[in-house]
Parts: C-alpha cells; sequence; structure tokens
C-alpha cells in the first residue's frame, strides 16, 4: 500500500523515534507548515524527511519547482538528488511566528522507500510505501556489545573533544530502538547515516554499528584532539 506524503528534503537523515526540530522561514516551507496547521488536532500532521545525496546543495531558500518542472537546487533528476529510503514525521508542535515563519518540532515514526514525486504543487509530494522494521537474525545477542562499543565510542569522543563525559547514558534495551539511538548519535557523514537507515533489518543496523563504532573509536583514540571538522560534521536539521 502506498500513500502521498509532502516531502522536506534535509542535508542530514532522520531516524525513527528521534526528535526533529526546524525554524521553517522559507516560502514553500512556510505553505507546507500551513498545510499541516489546516489538518485537524486529533489527526496525523505527517510529512517525509528525506536526505539529500552529497554533490547537490540546496538552492538559496530551500529546494523548489522551476518553470521548467525541475527542482530548483537539483536539477530535473530527483532520483539523483535524493536517497529514496526516508522517515516519516510526525508533528508534535508547530506555531506561526511573528515573521510570518514557523517553529516546529517533529518525531520521526517509521522509515519508508520513495516511489515517485510530485512538484506540480508548492512543496514536493511524495508516493511512499512504508518500510517494516524486521528484527533479523540475533538482534537481541547484539544489544549488550553494542552498548558496550558506544559507551568506549563516546568516552574516547569526549577525550578527543577535551571534554568530560558525564554519567553513564542509560541507552534502550530494546534492539531496534537502540540501533536508531546509535544511528542519530554517531559522528559520521551522511552517507554512512543513510545506510544505516537503510539496513534490512535491526540485526543488520547492529552489526554495522559494532563495527561501525570500533573503527571510529579506533581513529579517534589515535588522535591527540579532534579536528573543527571532525566535531561539526554531524549535520543539525533545519530548513
Amino acid at each position: 500500500m502506498t500513500v502521498r506524503l509532502p516531502l522536506f528534503p534535509l542535508g542530514s537523515v532522520l531516524f525513527p523515534g528521534l526528535v526533529l526540530p526546524l525554524n521553517i522561514f522559507e516560502t514553500r516551507y512556510q505553505a507546507l507548515a500551513r498545510d499541516l496547521l489546516a489538518i485537524p488536532e486529533d489527526e496525523p500532521r505527517q510529512f517525509g524527511v528525506v536526505a539529500i545525496r552529497d554533490g547537490f546543495e540546496i538552492a538559496p531558500g530551500g529546494p523548489g519547482v522551476t518553470d521548467s518542472g525541475a527542482v530548483a537546487g537539483f536539477g530535473p533528476d530527483l532520483n539523483a538528488a535524493l536517497h529514496q529510503v526516508g522517515c516519516v514525521a510526525d508533528t508534535a508542535s508547530l506555531s506561526e511566528k511573528e515573521d510570518g515563519g514557523y517553529e516546529m518540532v517533529a518525531t520521526g515514526t517509521t522509515r519508508f522507500r520513495l516511489l515517485s514525486v510530485d512538484t506540480s504543487g508548492p512543496y514536493l509530494v511524495g508516493e511512499v510505501e512504508e518500510l517494516p522494521e524486521e528484527p533479523g537474525e540475533g538482534a537481541d545477542a547484539l544489544v549488550g556489545a553494542v552498548e558496550r562499543a558506544f559507551h568506549t565510542y563516546q568516552k574516547q569522543l569526549a577525550r578527543a573533544r577535551e571534554r568530560t563525559l558525564s554519567a553513564t547514558q542509560e541507552l534502550p534495551d530494546r534492539p531496534s530502538v537502540l540501533s536508531y539511538l546509535v544511528a542519530a548519535a554517531t559522528v559520521v557523514e551522511i552517507p554512512v547515516k543513510q545506510r544505516l537507515l537503510e539496513a534490512p533489518d535491526t540485526a543488520a543496523r547492529l552489526r554495522e554499528e559494532l563495527k561501525l563504532l570500533r573503527l571510529e573509536t579506533a581513529v579517534i583514540s589515535k588522535l591527540p584532539s579532534l579536528p573543527a571538522a571532525e566535531l561539526t560534521r554531524q549535520p543539525t536539521s533545519h530548513n
């Protein structure tokens, strides 16, 4: 079963269960915000977040439809510009500001595959199908190893940033929830995060994260301190 969903392309990856704050000031996304506000409060106010592929940049003011039907900042080939797996965002709060912009807080819910994109309206609308989260084989057995690797990674990252790590964070024991939290919190490039989002099941994602965490920890441990670029390579979500 497929559904139509407004799209919000971003230079970051949203994972299920993670919070997405947005400051919306560009015209076409103000239109999206108004349409979301028009939905009754007792109904889902949802849109889809898709990450922009490396090598494509958002045009000033964000991607939009040109007179030729291409999407500004992306060119005519949306399949080349947007990753095909994204995450549904459920609007938790949305309010208009005095300057006409909007402040929004949304939460990732479920993954989807982008099948096609409609560029005829003021913002992109995608035909999407939900991707179920399958546990995979051995997901439960991987939880402990991933938790330990993540804590070790956090300690090395804090040392490299010359910071003191606060009390050890208690991690969720549900394999799928843990896998998404680790994916969101690990400081890696967008293509790596996208690969984690697209993992065929939870066990596969956890196995990939275990390898990734051990590799990143080993790299960080050999550095006296992280270069400034490394500290900022995890993008923030904004319009």
